[in-house]
């Protein structure tokens, strides 16, 4: 039997919301007990096991033919994902064909659409590439 896991920043965030959850109800939850119920959840021994089996998982879609979508330079898209190199533990090198070309300069009297982007992603979904007010060139969907 083959079972999907969530990606890191998933298992993160729904250790975020346990954590609101039972605060809600009046419990004291730290963080790490909330990462360790979600591991437990998950059939995972402890937060370790299930960091370390999550981050040799590729996210769903992140293959050669997979299906993206997200926001790159602000603007939403769709694509395909011509390549997928693994970089490193939870990195990726993707080459990714947009549905529609996105404008990458800002500046209205000038134009610059680009179909075709090469970029590095980690395993929250996010270029380490940031824009000048702090936002991630890439956000993919999870």
């Amino acid at each position: 039997m083959t079972r999907v896991l969530p990606t890191l920043a998933q298992a993160k965030s729904e250790a975020r919301q346990m954590r609101a959850e039972a605060s809600e109800a009046g419990t004291a939850l730290s963080h790490a007990q909330a990462l360790e119920a979600v591991a437990h959840r998950l059939g995972f021994r402890d937060w370790n096991g299930l960091y370390a089996a999550s981050r040799d998982c590729t996210p769903q879609g992140w293959t050669t033919g997979g299906r993206v979508t997200g926001r790159y330079l602000s603007h939403p898209f769709a694509a395909t994902v011509l390549s997928a190199d693994r970089l490193q533990q939870g990195w990726f090198k993707l080459v990714l064909d947009l549905d529609e070309a996105v404008d990458v300069v800002t500046f209205e009297s000038f134009s610059n659409l680009r179909k075709r982007i090469r970029v590095d992603v980690g395993p929250d979904g996010y270029s380490k590439e940031r824009t000048s007010d702090g936002v991630p060139h890439m956000q993919l969907d999870l």
